[in-house]
């Protein structure tokens, strides 16, 4: 029941941000459209705690600024590298271990890594990510794994624990 009141809440957060507009007959509508995406939803059987993460909003905020940091470097990266002369690229391809403990984790991961400007994930498959980076720098720092603790503590497990990974 919980996720299914964490749906409707965030469905209906997410429509007054983008929508805007306050007036009696828009709020019913969008109010209408919340309240029947649940439903649909709840009779397929998507609702739980993987498709409605509650478990993730409050270290969420965190690792979202750390993630804008970390897009706003790489920007300014891959910039300098497209201005100015003789700052050279070198496409490399690397393969890393998700080693999140959920699917939801792991796309976490994955999509965190194609945000940030100047990699790209190629595929993810089994634990395993494939990346596309401009530089060997690019990919070296993937490889040092601090997106990867990131997540895991996104996730709620401390980026010491490997729990048998």
């Amino acid at each position: 029941m919980r996720y299914l009141l964490g749906l409707i809440v965030g469905l209906a957060t997410l429509w007054l941000l983008l929508s805007g507009h306050y007036s009696p007959m828009v709020l019913s509508l969008g109010a209408g459209s919340c309240l029947f995406t649940a439903f649909v939803c709840h009779r397929m059987g998507l609702i739980d705690a993987e498709t409605v993460p509650l478990h993730l909003i409050a270290r969420l905020p965190g690792y979202l600024f750390w993630l804008a940091v970390e897009i706003a470097k790489s920007n300014w990266d891959v910039a300098k590298r497209v201005i100015l002369p003789g700052r050279h690229i070198s496409p490399t391809m690397v393969t890393l271990r998700a080693r999140q403990r959920s699917e939801l984790g792991q796309t976490i991961f994955a999509n965190s890594i194609t945000l940030t400007p100047g990699t790209v994930t190629v595929g993810l498959r089994r634990g395993v990510v494939e990346v596309h980076a401009l530089t060997e720098d690019n990919a070296r720092n993937m490889e040092g794994g601090e997106m990867d603790q990131r997540v895991r503590a996104l996730e709620g497990r401390s980026a010491s624990t490997r729990a048998g990974r």
